[in-house]
């Protein structure tokens, strides 16, 4: 599988919306390979945590280019005698309006859609399997922050602009034996446009977004989840404050058949970088099947020596979305809402010499609070 996950927050309507886009288990004709797990996907999470999907079995309706971000899936155009099949490119933003019934596309800093879809709430992804909904969305978006400082320091002083991005669950991860791989491609972003849901039109400008990528076999059998980069006095639409946070772990097959829990925290403060990871920090956590994540890193290794600390708690349900699974494909297997309450906090370390250790110095970040922060629990 893969899959591309974008998050869009609109603060003053107090509304998000994720567009994830999916491919699960192509067949391969030229090695006689064929599933009935092949599949193209659109799933988007929208207001009050409400749920649209739409989906086509033919997976060669999928496209992606290979050396930079685009990619997307026509599902149905408005003249049908167009050959889908020749359709392995982008094509012009406008055309998009106006060849395209149903379908979506991401170019590198724009994404377009148009999905006729349901709610799933007859069970599964493909037509008549839940009740109408639908989302139509075209959109701009300006990267902020990457995942890594957004600047680097030369030996004179001098700072420029980073073009060296780190791997977001270390460089190993990036092996084939440490599926699933994940990817925060765009930590930080700014975007504009409109995004229409269910007949409902939101006009939107420098909104903050947030970009990831999921590849590999399956999802992990358990895992959970946080994000959030709209946070109370940290986050002005021009950029020049900004603050994100994304949280995660769970259990990876790792080598020889055996299983490892992990879980990091990692900060994007006006363009620095704090990454709490288990192989610098110590990490603890503790999240509750639903409703309570709790997170603290300690990074005592490496150039930055800072403990962060962070809270979510969720009342609504969420809404029940769908994973790649290695043995039944596109089913119900995680939990998400975008309405959960978190608090950040960031704190220096400090060696103490009397003690023999490491405690807590100035505050970098007190308390950033949001009533906005995405939450997940995933697997069993």
């Amino acid at each position: 599988m893969e899959g591309w996950y974008y998050r869009l927050t609109l603060p003053d309507e107090n509304v998000s919306f994720a567009f994830i886009f999916s491919i699960e288990d192509p067949n391969r004709y030229d090695e006689g390979k064929k599933s009935d797990l092949a599949l193209a996907c659109v799933q988007v999470m929208g207001p009050h945590d409400e749920y649209v999907v739409q989906a086509d079995k033919d997976h060669r309706k999928f496209w992606a280019w290979e050396s930079q971000q685009g990619l997307g899936c026509i599902f149905q155009w408005k003249n049908e005698s167009n050959d889908w099949s020749h359709q392995i490119e982008a094509i012009s933003p406008h055309e998009f309006h106006t060849q395209v019934k149903t379908g979506f596309q991401v170019l590198p800093n724009r994404l377009q859609g148009i999905v006729d879809g349901h709610d799933g709430s007859l069970g599964g992804v493909m037509e008549e399997q839940g009740l109408p909904r639908t989302c139509s969305f075209d959109l701009h978006v300006r990267p902020l922050s990457g995942w890594g400082d957004d600047e680097i320091e030369n030996n004179h002083g001098n700072k420029k602009k980073s073009s060296n991005q780190k791997s977001t669950a270390g460089w190993l991860a990036s092996y084939y034996v440490f599926e699933p791989h994940w990817q925060v491609t765009m930590a930080d972003g700014r975007a504009s446009g409109t995004v229409t849901w269910n007949d409902k039109k939101y006009d939107f400008v420098d909104a903050p977004f947030y970009a990831e990528k999921n590849w590999g076999g399956s999802f992990p059998s358990k895992w959970y989840w946080l994000q959030c980069n709209s946070f109370d006095r940290f986050t002005s639409a021009d950029g020049s404050s900004r603050l994100s946070v994304t949280a995660g772990g769970g259990i990876r097959n790792i080598p020889f058949g055996r299983k490892e829990s992990l879980g990091m925290v990692s900060v994007h403060y006006n363009g620095i970088f704090y990454e709490a990871v288990p192989w610098t920090s110590e990490m603890s956590w503790d999240v509750e099947p639903w409703g309570s994540w709790k997170f603290l890193g300690r990074c005592t290794s490496g150039k930055r020596k800072f403990e962060v600390e962070l809270k979510a708690e969720c009342e609504e349900d969420g809404v029940v979305l769908r994973a790649p699974t290695k043995d039944e494909g596109m089913v119900y297997f995680c939990r998400d809402s975008f309405y959960a309450n978190a608090s950040l906090s960031l704190f220096e370390l400090i060696w103490d010499s009397d003690k023999n250790e490491y405690s807590r110095g100035k505050a970098i970040i007190d308390r950033a609070v949001s009533n906005s922060a995405a939450v997940e629990i995933g697997g069993g």
